[in-house]
C-alpha cells in the first residue's frame, strides 16, 4: 500500500527533527496530516437536558430487532441484535465535556438499519495479534521501509521503517498545529509502540496499536472476521440508546466515575491520568455498554471499513428512507485534503480531550490515511450471523 507522499515542512521548533533526518521527518508529517486533520461541524441541542432535539434530521427511538442470538457464540464476541436507529451526532458544543467542534460531517442525523452481527467485546490485544503474526509471518506496514518509488526524492538512507508517536511538547503550544506533538519515530511498530526502546512485554492485554488499515484487514481475514462498517460500529456503540452523548448515557462521569480512558489535564502538555492511565489501558478496564462492549469510547481509535466522505450523511439523508446495511461511499473525499484517500476511524482515544478532540462522543467521526499507524490506533472485528 502506498504511503502518502512527503509534502509539508516541519514547524520551526520541530520536535520531529530531534529523531529523524529532514526527508524522513517530512514522511512523518505527511502521515500526521493525513490522519489527524479533523472535520468541524454543527446542529441544535436541547440545552435543558443535554439531549438532541428529535424531529426532522433528529434522533428517533432505536428499534432493536427482537430475534434472539444464535445458539453458538464465537469466543469473546457479543451479539448485536441489529435494528433501525438514528445515525449521527448533534452539535455537542456547550455540553459538559462536549469540546469545541460542532461535528458537521456527522450530520444530517439520518435513519439506518443494520442486521444482527457478532462484535469483539474488546479491541484486539497484543497477545491476539501476536498469535496472528506467529501463524502467518505477517509484517505490518510500520515494519516495512517506505519504498523508493513512492518517495523518489528521498535519499535511500532516509527510507527507514517507523511510525507516528505522540510526544508531548515541553511548553504550551497552539492547538491549531498538531505537528508539534507528533513524531515520526524510526523503529516504532506494534511490538515497540513508542519506539525501539519500548516493548509490549507484560502488556499482552493492551490493545495492539501502530496498526494501519491493511494490517487490520489482514488480521480480520485470518480470524474469519471482518472490520465493522461505520453504521455497524455506531449501532453497537450506542447499546440500544438513542441520541445519547456516550455509550453509557449523557453524563460523562456519572457519580464521578470514570467510564472511559481519555485525557485529563492540559492537552497536549500533561495528562494527569486521573482515570488511572496516561496512555493505553488494558482492554476491559472500564464498564461495558448495554451490549457488553468495552472501550467504545476512548482508549484507542478503531478502523472501520468505510471510505470517508465529508458529505456521506447528506447523501444518505437525501435518499429519504433508511439505508439498509450501508457499506459507505464508493470513494473518499475530504475537502481539507482533497488528494488523500481516507478510511473511517471511530471511538476516539486516550488523547481525546474536551479541549481538543472530543470524539469520545458517540456518533462523531474520525478519518485516517489507510497506511498511517499511530500509537493510539487499533481495531476490533465483527462477524455476520
Amino acid at each position: 500500500m502506498k504511503r502518502p507522499a512527503p509534502r509539508d515542512t516541519p514547524p520551526s521548533d520541530a520536535t520531529f527533527s530531534r529523531r529523524l533526518p529532514a526527508v524522513a521527518v517530512q514522511i512523518g508529517i505527511g502521515l500526521a496530516a493525513a490522519a489527524f486533520v479533523w472535520a468541524i461541524s454543527s446542529t441544535v441541542l436541547d440545552r435543558a437536558d443535554g439531549r438532541p432535539r428529535a424531529g426532522i434530521g433528529g434522533f428517533q427511538p432505536t428499534a432493536a430487532d427482537s430475534q434472539s442470538a444464535p445458539p453458538e457464540s464465537p469466543a469473546d464476541m457479543a451479539w448485536i441484535p441489529g435494528g433501525e436507529f438514528s445515525m449521527g451526532c448533534a452539535d455537542p458544543r456547550g455540553q459538559p465535556f462536549g469540546g469545541p467542534d460542532p461535528m458537521r460531517d456527522a450530520r444530517p442525523i439520518h435513519p439506518v438499519r443494520v442486521d444482527g452481527f457478532w462484535m469483539d467485546r474488546t479491541e484486539v490485544t497484543n497477545d491476539r495479534f501476536a498469535e496472528f503474526v506467529a501463524a502467518t509471518g505477517y509484517v505490518t506496514v510500520a515494519e516495512r521501509p517506505p519504498r523508493q518509488e513512492d518517495f523518489p526524492d528521498a535519499p535511500p538512507e532516509n527510507l527507514v521503517a517507523g511510525s507516528l508517536v505522540f510526544t508531548p511538547p515541553s511548553d504550551p503550544v497552539p492547538l491549531t498545529n498538531h505537528y508539534v506533538w507528533w513524531n515520526y519515530v524510526v523503529g516504532a511498530d506494534w511490538r515497540h509502540p513508542t519506539g525501539p526502546a519500548s516493548s509490549i512485554e507484560g502488556r499482552g492485554n493492551d490493545p495492539v496499536v501502530q496498526i494501519a488499515y491493511e494490517d487490520a484487514t489482514a488480521f480480520a481475514a485470518w480470524a474469519g472476521k471482518r472490520l465493522p462498517t461505520e453504521a455497524e460500529w455506531e449501532f453497537a456503540s450506542r447499546g440500544g440508546l438513542a441520541g445519547n452523548l456516550y455509550p453509557w448515557g449523557n453524563a460523562f462521569r456519572p457519580g464521578g466515575r470514570f467510564m472511559a480512558n481519555t485525557w485529563q489535564g492540559r492537552f497536549p502538555l500533561e495528562n494527569t491520568a486521573d482515570d488511572g492511565y496516561a496512555a493505553v489501558a488494558p482492554v476491559g478496564c472500564f464498564p461495558a455498554n448495554a451490549y457488553g462492549l468495552h472501550d467504545m469510547s476512548g482508549n484507542v481509535w478503531e478502523w472501520c471499513s468505510d471510505w470517508y466522505r465529508h458529505d456521506a450523511y447528506a447523501t444518505a439523508f437525501a435518499a429519504g428512507k433508511p439505508e439498509h446495511n450501508p457499506i459507505g461511499p464508493a470513494d473518499s473525499f475530504d475537502p481539507q485534503e482533497p488528494h488523500e484517500k481516507k478510511r473511517i476511524l471511530r471511538g476516539g482515544s486516550f488523547l481525546c480531550s474536551d479541549q481538543y478532540c472530543a470524539r469520545y462522543i458517540v456518533g462523531t467521526r474520525g478519518k485516517g490515511e489507510p497506511s498511517s499507524g499511530c500509537n493510539h490506533i487499533g481495531f476490533r472485528c465483527v462477524k455476520p450471523r
